[in-house]
């Protein structure tokens, strides 16, 4: 397994709202799935694995970077939240919708729903990757899960 990876990750408290049992869960799910396989690499001359803190701050989302015993702070990658705002607003919308339809929607209504779902989280994680270029380096895995993330923080009470 490289070096090159995340082995600890938090989301700023003070960011992060707790809104119901399928968000927290989807925020679990996206933190364990990445620590089990990430590709991270930030530019610059740092040798890993790294713990990163994700939060929200003046419009941007900040990547902090330190040493896996997050011991040093290695460095910080803000990135403007503005071009993720339409994407973020319609994968909650569809989420909302694939939510209830779970409920109580047939299974072919349901998998159209998930299909709209994936292919915007797939755009967003996309979008990540695009901002991240020349900063930080991460596969397409990884990008998913640090959507997720980034949507998780976007939630407002």
């Amino acid at each position: 397994m490289s070096d090159q990876r995340l082995i600890k990750i938090s989301l700023d408290e003070q960011t992060l709202v707790r809104r119901n049992p399928d968000i927290e869960h989807e925020r679990a799910v996206a933190i364990f799935d990445l620590l089990e396989d990430n590709s991270f690499v930030p530019v610059g001359d740092f040798a890993g694995p790294y713990s990163l803190h994700l939060s929200l701050s003046e419009n941007r989302l900040v990547f902090e970077i330190r040493d896996g015993e997050d011991l040093q702070k290695l460095g910080t990658v803000g990135l403007s939240v503005t071009p993720f705002r339409r994407i973020v607003k319609d994968y909650f919308t569809v989420c909302e919708s694939y939510f209830e339809a779970i409920k109580t929607a047939s299974p072919s209504k349901i998998e159209a729903i998930d299909m709209g779902r994936r292919g915007l989280h797939n755009d967003g994680a996309d979008l990540l990757r695009e901002r991240l270029k020349g900063k930080i380096e991460v596969d397409d895995n990884t990008a998913r899960r640090l959507f997720t993330l980034l949507c998780v923080l976007h939630i407002k009470g």
